[in-house]
């Protein structure tokens, strides 16, 4: 986890109101970090270690989905949630294809719900943390073997 013991939970969206709600709702049990832009979101990450993000789809600037798609290459392991107040199927279709998230819910959100979403994407995050060392020491293991095997070819 954080070094604080918090999962680190990014939530872009245009409407302060929906930050601050966030913000009050979640910030005890969370390190809360708030974006009113996903430029302002793209600072906060290249700054901060973020578990997991959560984007309002209909923003002015860019679509949380385009935001999702922009962040994939330089930011690829926060879990991405999405979430919007309109039932918009090309959307959540365009989120999963292009954005890669890791779920989509509905605005306004349930607390309860949203607090169990961001718990499983985290859980999903260390997932895939762990694969992410577990390979880099398989490839440290080829390597290391491809070496031994060179060596006794020659010798």
């Amino acid at each position: 986890m954080a070094a604080n013991n918090k999962i680190t939970v990014l939530y872009v969206d245009d409407e302060e109101n929906n930050l601050f709600s966030f913000k009050a709702t979640f910030r005890m049990k969370y390190e809360v970090l708030t974006a009113i832009s996903a430029k302002d979101a793209l600072t906060v990450l290249s700054t901060k270690q973020v578990h997991v993000i959560l984007s309002d789809q209909r923003m002015p600037e860019m679509t949380g989905v385009e935001f999702f798609e922009i962040i994939l290459e330089k930011f690829p392991d926060p879990m991405r949630i999405l979430l919007t107040g309109y039932a918009d199927m090309s959307a959540v279709v365009d989120a999963v294809n292009k954005g890669k998230i890791f779920h989509y819910l509905d605005k306004p959100w349930n607390e309860e719900e949203l607090d169990q979403t961001i718990n499983r994407a985290y859980e999903k995050y260390l997932e895939h943390v762990q694969l992410k060392i577990m390979n880099e020491k398989l490839a440290d293991s080829n390597e290391q073997l491809e070496f031994l095997l060179r060596q006794k070819l020659l010798s």
